[in-house]
């Protein structure tokens, strides 16, 4: 053990700045692999009949450090490179955000700048960006606070996992993180059916929205970023008119805008609407409501309490599921 820690383990023992430490980097010598494929014989392989003691990549500490700091960066990681666990090959480490990227995203969101807009420009989800500003606010109240934080810990953390750096200047295009624009599955399109139309109709995916709920919006319509599809129409309608696409965008964030501020203004009025009555302990809310506003069948949008839905039949025995008629 203490002859693998001397030689090619030496090289977790020291690991790489900048870069992931995984074992599946190395070959049995402690060699990086992806160092030693490069053409510059000084970023990776042994040097035959050297007394220096060798680094993780073939080469001393020493020329190790000055390569860094002569602008020769290491190697970026391959997908081969990011498995932890070499006896499982399936799992490949993901990406977390850098602290530049977070405080970036804080920053955004700071200055004015919709959750929606910040995922659209950095490449995160909206959730994901939500959760980040609400986590950096939290940080900046403890700072302010005095209370201490784990920064050594997470540094050593963020240390040991692949990264998605922040962009070098505001007009420069972000790396991806992740994907923003993903499809979520609504409720309403998991129960299997039959619909049988006509070969004159023309079947969309806004009649299919329709076929399984009568107020189900389109794909196109129900994603997190919309407004990407619609610039993508105006670039492709106008191409070479960058100036297009660019008042588009202006209008969507205005529009934006507006109904965020709405929004506000509606929760505001609710808020002001609200008689509260406050204890050491708890605070109660009090609000005017009306019984007729249930709806018929006691479900409506607007009413006060549990409306508990029907469960689906499609996957019942002795049910039919196939058309009995075509409307």
């Amino acid at each position: 053990m203490y002859r693998w820690l001397n030689g090619p383990g030496s090289a977790f023992k020291d690991p790489l700045p900048g870069s992931t430490n995984y074992l599946n980097a190395y070959d049995p010598a402690g060699h990086l692999i992806r160092a030693r494929t490069r053409s510059d014989p000084t970023l990776g392989g042994r040097r035959e009949g050297g007394d220096d003691v060798e680094s993780a990549t073939g080469v001393p500490r020493n020329a190790l450090e000055q390569n860094v700091a002569s602008g020769k960066p290491i190697p970026k990681e391959t997908p081969d490179d990011l498995m932890p666990f070499p006896m499982n090959r399936q799992f490949r480490s993901q990406p977390v955000l850098s602290e530049e990227l977070r405080d970036e995203i804080h920053k955004m969101v700071q200055d004015g700048m919709s959750v929606r807009t910040v995922s659209e420009k950095l490449e995160v989800d909206m959730q994901r960006v939500g959760a980040v500003y609400r986590l950096k606010a939290i940080e900046h109240q403890w700072i302010q606070e005095g209370k201490k934080l784990a920064t050594p810990y997470a540094r050593a953390v963020n240390e040991m996992l692949p990264k998605t750096p922040a962009p070098p200047n505001p007009k420069a295009r972000a790396v991806p993180h992740e994907s923003i624009n993903d499809l979520p599955v609504h409720s309403a399109t998991t129960n299997q059916l039959f619909h049988p139309v006509s070969e004159s109709m023309h079947f969309n995916r806004t009649s299919a929205a329709k076929v399984f709920a009568r107020n189900l919006l389109p794909a196109e319509h129900r994603i997190p970023h919309p407004e990407m599809v619609e610039l993508a129409k105006v670039a492709q309608e106008h191409r070479g008119r960058d100036d297009m696409v660019i008042n588009r965008r202006e209008e969507l964030v205005k529009m934006e805008k507006e109904l965020l501020d709405a929004k506000q203004e509606r929760i505001k009025a609710r808020e002001a609407a609200a008689k509260k009555i406050e204890n050491p302990r708890w605070l109660f809310r009090f609000e005017e409501i009306k019984a007729e506003s249930v709806g018929k069948d006691g479900r409506a949008r607007g009413g006060i309490g549990a409306r508990y839905g029907v469960p689906p039949q499609d996957r019942k025995k002795c049910q039919i599921k196939i058309p009995t008629r075509v409307g």
